[in-house]
């Protein structure tokens, strides 16, 4: 299907970005369109103006600190994260982007685009809540900081609200994380997955249960104190054509064990 017609904005600067967005009710942030163009293909949603994001020098960049955290402009590419010295450092990062889709979507699609389209398919929003990240949101009255897990609020919905961008994800020093999925097919999107960061105690993010990703505080990274604590989240996830929701409840508890096993054996 077609897009219907739609204004199109280039801003110069973050500034002008925010200023536009705040002038117009039905303005939409671009960044990789990898999922906001096909959503609006399929009429899912029809934004009057399109702010495109790409010429941002401001929201691009990956910067590692002396104490190992990580800042990455919410337009960084999974490529660009992939490929990037910096972004080593906290190793699950390139690892879990290299699966997203295929060298064309990675080469395009962005972080920030990917945890503000909040789709429950997506790799990346359980894993920014497992690892621990904030979100660095801009607007009207500056800059806030929110946790990850307060950043997801439901479907294609964000603490990013109207007249307001993500500018920048920062990730604390860790590398003893883990995860496992299930896809459609090699690269495709997930049925569903798993997060899990043993850098302290142990938290696990699941995803494609719930709107949201749901997170987890096992007593222990043992698999029976993960399989108690997926258990004790009493999750009913949504039913569609390619899994029932008994089977997503069960792949739940399988990822969670699988991630959490990868991130213990990070530290042996």
């Amino acid at each position: 299907m077609l897009l219907r017609e739609v204004e199109y904005a280039k801003p110069a600067s973050v500034a002008d970005a925010l200023s536009i967005l705040r002038r117009h009710d039905g303005a939409r942030a671009l960044a990789g369109g990898q999922t906001l163009l096909n959503v609006m293909k399929a009429r899912a949603a029809s934004p009057d103006l399109l702010v495109d994001l790409n010429g941002l020098d401001e929201l691009k960049g990956i910067e590692l600190a002396g104490d190992g955290t990580l800042t990455i402009g919410a337009m960084a590419t999974c490529t660009e994260i992939l490929e990037s010295a910096e972004a080593r450092a906290r190793p699950i990062l390139g690892e879990v982007c290299a699966t997203i889709a295929d060298v064309q979507v990675r080469n395009r699609g962005t972080i920030g685009g990917n945890v503000c389209s909040n789709d429950p398919t997506n790799h990346l929003p359980p894993l920014m809540c497992a690892v621990g990240a904030r979100m660095t949101i801009a607007g009207e009255n500056g800059e806030r900081s929110v946790p990850a897990e307060e950043f997801f609020l439901g479907v294609y919905l964000t603490a990013a609200g109207p007249g307001e961008l993500l500018t920048k994800i920062t990730i604390p020093a860790g590398k003893q994380d883990g995860f496992a999925a299930v896809t459609l097919g090699a690269h495709g999107t997930c049925i569903a997955n798993a997060a899990a960061s043993l850098n302290g105690t142990l938290r696990i993010a699941v995803g494609c249960v719930d709107a949201v990703p749901v997170v987890v505080h096992p007593g222990g990274s043992d698999d029976e104190s993960v399989r108690e604590a997926i258990r004790g989240a009493d999750l009913h996830p949504p039913a569609d054509v390619h899994a029932s929701s008994e089977y997503r409840a069960h792949l739940a508890g399988v990822l969670a064990v699988r991630a959490a096993r990868h991130a213990v054996e990070r530290g042996a």
